[in-house]
């Protein structure tokens, strides 16, 4: 397997790793960097030289011609705008990708249109573009699998939380560390207060800002094969009674300053089952810790609790243990609920 490896941050450092572990090869890396344009990816994944220069991402696409990947691992961006040249260049030179941006898990209920472009250019070159990482299987297939248990389902809670510092500085910014609480309520939970009628018209426009479990709503839907009625979404700020120190955002986030954020997404399907869904994303104290809580209620109840899951390791090891999936998918963009079970190769 030949991989391009795209984005050379801090999750780049595992799924590089995993890649080679698997006795795959990564054929090039980009960034965007220019501290770190120009060295090997050693530099990034640590051990030895690998021989691997990163490259400028100005010149993705020779790079993708001259080291002819099989796929290419995207992990920068939490939103499909911003990681859609790279998408819609490996779907125009007929390249699958597998990405670890968050509205990618599920982007047909967010953005359709640029989800449609993506498609288009990708059935037409044969290649498959899909989004993947913890949520495939924390918040997808171990729900999918559980609720296949259950003789009747009302309804699915789910709760998940993360420490953004893990993650680097998009992800910490996308859930709003480090704003007052004034700046929140004016960008962010205004946008909440919304009809049904305009919340169509700016995912219509593609600028809608979904939380991570809008797409996941949709995701578990598709794979439940449950028809949506209605989705809503809550954003609520998280704050600390104690200042803390985030490296990521190079500031302390003071007592009274919001450390991120919740985001609560209710679903409502024709077949009577609700879904309602939160993340819980910030910048932890010291006594806080990643979890993943969801409970299946019905005939019977099922309650799942996940205490301290290594959420950034699992992320990458799911989109790694995925590329056998694409390359053997149908072509477009492809959400993995239609690639089958999530297995370890």
């Amino acid at each position: 397997m030949r991989v391009m490896q795209y984005g050379c941050g801090k999750m780049s450092a595992y799924t590089m790793r995993y890649v080679f572990e698997k006795g795959w090869e990564i054929v090039s890396a980009i960034d965007v960097n220019p501290n770190i344009i120009g060295k090997d990816i050693s530099a990034i994944m640590g051990g030895e030289n690998r021989g691997i220069i990163i490259r400028d991402a100005k010149e993705t696409e020779n790079v993708i011609l001259d080291s002819k990947p099989d796929v290419v691992v995207v992990t920068t961006m939490s939103l499909l705008e911003d990681v859609k040249d790279i998408l819609l260049l490996c779907a125009k030179l007929g390249v699958n990708a597998i990405t670890t941006c968050e509205e990618a898990f599920y982007p047909m209920n967010s953005n359709p249109n640029l989800t449609k472009e993506i498609d288009r250019l990708a059935k037409e070159s044969g290649c498959t573009i899909t989004g993947s990482g913890y949520q495939d299987a924390y918040w997808g297939n171990l729900i999918s699998t559980i609720a296949g248990s259950t003789q009747r389902i009302d309804k699915i809670h789910g709760s998940s939380s993360y420490n953004v510092e893990d993650y680097g500085i998009a992800l910490a910014k996308a859930h709003d560390a480090g704003l007052t609480q004034e700046e929140f309520e004016k960008e962010i939970a205004s946008v909440d207060e919304i009809s049904d009628e305009e919340r169509n018209e700016i995912i219509e426009s593609g600028k809608y800002l979904p939380s991570y479990m809008w797409n996941v709503n949709g995701w578990l839907c598709d794979k439940l094969g449950l028809t949506v009625l209605g989705q809503s979404q809550k954003c609520i700020p998280t704050f600390h009674d104690e200042d803390i120190d985030s490296s990521t955002l190079g500031m302390t986030v003071k007592a009274g300053i919001c450390t991120g954020m919740r985001a609560v997404v209710t679903t409502e399907t024709k077949e009577g089952v609700t879904l309602e869904t939160e993340c819980v994303g910030k910048v932890y104290s010291k006594e806080d810790f990643d979890l993943n809580d969801w409970e299946v209620i019905g005939e019977p109840n099922t309650h799942l609790v996940i205490e301290r899951p290594a959420t950034v390791e699992l992320t990458c090891a799911t989109i790694v243990n995925r590329i056998p999936d694409v390359i053997k998918a149908e072509s477009g963009f492809v959400p993995t609920s239609r690639m089958g079970e999530l297995k370890k190769i």
